[in-house]
């Protein structure tokens, strides 16, 4: 562990820059500005900052499981700028000065960023129900950033847009006019050929979710880091040569002055134990030390000399001071042996191992137990996942709560929900087939996926909710939504799963696990919100309540949010 949490450190610093200047550029490319390239990286480094700066205050420690915060934080900023960078455009584009078009992209957009940043930090504030304490303070660790984001996008954008001289208008992607293209034709199969598309898209669904049935939990502690990295090699040579890395011991209640009865106790349980290790499989011992093994070597008696237990421990203290007080502490009434196993094996094997233990020393000592880190990564995998179903759940009634809340309507909350937790189980199941195993990071991806992407599932319905307050049909609405929301998150999807690709050079495997799951959750997720949402929302359109316009300024009708979809072909040759 000691060699473990520096090298995954230093391998999460250096990843972070190269994602950044990845994104950076991807970011450049997109919209052609180095203003609008910078904003984004602003926004999530300032973030950083004041979030460690309140973990610092607070002694809160990074573990190799918060090695992540820095990856989610860039999600989560990345995300939201690109909002407000694609809204500025569409008001620029329809006539208004750079000031008029900061002011209303920003009161706009900052209810439902605010709604974004409440969800999310719900999702991950339900991790701190997790057994597992590294857990636990990654959850509070994420839901603190997660709340970071909006008061430094308060901070940072408007001074970051209005600064300097008269700002360009953000350019177009290359790419923007086949992407708008592809947009307005997932409209018209939504509008027009619904049952289609939910034949195509419910078969595909039943595909992944019926790899469910061969998921599996990688509970080998050891395949966390790739097979040549420095730290395997080492457990590598311990485990072939040196006995084992796994060093725990069974221990039990001692009386305060030894017998030699009690001993003869502690000598056969060593005995018994020693029986494990002419096993030929990995689930076996290794080494067993107990106190008795220094004992015997000084003889009772030697020719006319007798010697008393006594004079044998204290001889034995002699030849070796720290062996019986590294085993038997009589102020505290224990006694222990100490055993080695192999490291490199699943939790499966681990844990019959010490039930096999902790049932030959019940035998002798009723209130005998194991303890160590061999013991403690055993059960590390298996409690994790044995409290991921639990904090999924109550991620999932926090954020239909808050959904009911914002749009104060059950119906909206219900409908948010489905399109980004189909896809996340898709997502498990697709790892199935594939005989991807569950580790640390995949075990965290449901409430983690979430409550990243339900942010432009609420992007997306203030986006529809405003179009229909303003008398648009379904369809009008559902173009007018795809063409200005769809089209901000498309690019954070691929502004993210570009930076993310960069987490696939990891030494540290569940940090590889998390970088791809957490691409191709946020690919489903795009999937959901852009093909899944409008679907159930026209299925649901009629139950409807009417909206009222909540972004427009009273008496302005140049005000109103959603101008209409921007003509993405000439924005194209405008800006090539």
């Amino acid at each position: 562990a000691d060699d473990a949490s520096p090298s995954v450190e230093q391998d999460g610093s250096t990843l972070g820059l190269a994602s950044s200047a990845l994104l950076m550029l991807v970011i450049f490319i997109l919209f052609r500005s180095l203003r609008w390239m910078v904003l984004p990286l602003a926004v999530v480094w300032v973030t950083l900052v004041w979030t460690k700066a309140v973990l610092v205050l607070s002694r809160m420690q990074l573990s190799m499981v918060s090695s992540m915060l820095n990856s989610l934080v860039t999600i989560i900023g990345i995300a939201t700028v690109m909002h407000l960078t694609v809204r500025f455009r569409e008001l620029r584009q329809a006539g208004m000065d750079r000031e008029q078009a900061t002011r209303l992209a920003f009161e706009q957009l900052m209810l439902p960023v605010f709604w974004t940043v409440i969800t999310t930090a719900a999702g991950f504030a339900a991790l701190l129900i997790c057994s597992v304490t590294p857990v636990a303070s990654f959850g509070l660790m994420m839901a603190l950033a997660t709340m970071m984001v909006l008061p430094v996008s308060m901070m940072v954008l408007p001074g970051g847009v209005l600064i300097g001289s008269e700002l360009s208008i953000p350019g177009a992607a290359p790419f923007e006019g086949r992407i708008a293209a592809a947009l307005q034709r997932l409209t018209d199969a939504v509008d027009r050929r619904p049952l289609t598309v939910w034949l195509i898209s419910g078969g595909v669904m039943a595909v992944c979710l019926a790899g469910w049935q061969w998921i599996s939990v990688e509970t080998d502690f050891s395949k966390n880091f790739r097979e040549r990295s420095p730290i395997v090699q080492a457990l590598n040579f311990f485990e072939d040569h040196l006995g084992g890395a796994g060093t725990w011991e069974v221990n039990f209640p001692a009386p305060d002055k030894l017998t030699n009865e009690y001993l003869d106790d502690v000598r056969n349980l060593a005995a018994e134990l020693n029986d494990l290790t002419q096993r030929t499989t990995p689930d076996r011992l290794t080494k067993v030390v107990a106190m008795t093994d220094g004992l015997d070597l000084i003889p009772s008696n030697f020719v006319l000399f007798q010697f008393s237990l006594e004079r044998r421990l204290a001889l034995l203290d002699a030849f070796q001071p720290e062996f019986s007080t590294s085993l038997y502490n009589p102020d505290a009434g224990r006694m222990r042996i100490v055993l080695r196993a192999l490291e490199r094996q699943p939790s499966e094997q681990k844990l019959e191992l010490i039930a096999e233990v902790e049932t030959i020393a019940r035998r002798r000592f009723p209130e005998a137990e194991a303890t160590g880190l061999f013991v403690m990564l055993a059960h590390l995998v298996t409690s994790l996942m044995d409290d991921q179903f639990l904090s999924s759940l109550l991620a999932t009634i926090a954020m239909v709560v808050l959904m009911w809340m914002e749009f104060r309507s059950l119906l909206f909350g219900l409908l948010l929900l489905i399109p980004n937790v189909v896809p996340i189980a898709a997502v498990i199941g697709v790892m199935g087939w594939m005989g991807m195993k569950l580790n640390i990071a995949s075990a965290m991806i449901a409430a983690v996926a979430m409550g990243l992407t339900i942010d432009s599932a609420i992007m997306y319905v203030d986006g529809y909710r405003a179009a229909r307050s303003r008398g648009l049909s379904f369809a009008d609405a559902l173009h007018e939504t795809h063409q200005g929301v769809g089209l901000a998150v498309v690019f954070s999807n691929i502004a993210l799963v570009v930076g993310f690709s960069v987490l696939t050079l990891s030494h540290f495997v569940p940090l590889v696990y998390f970088g791809v799951l957490v691409s191709v959750a946020m690919i489903g997720g795009l999937i959901g919100n852009l093909v899944l949402l409008p679907l159930l929302l026209r299925l649901f359109s009629r139950w409807e309540r009417p909206v009222v316009a909540t972004h427009a300024l009273p008496g302005d009708d140049t005000l109103q949010p959603g101008l209409g979809p921007l003509d993405h072909s000439q924005s194209d040759s405008s800006h090539a």
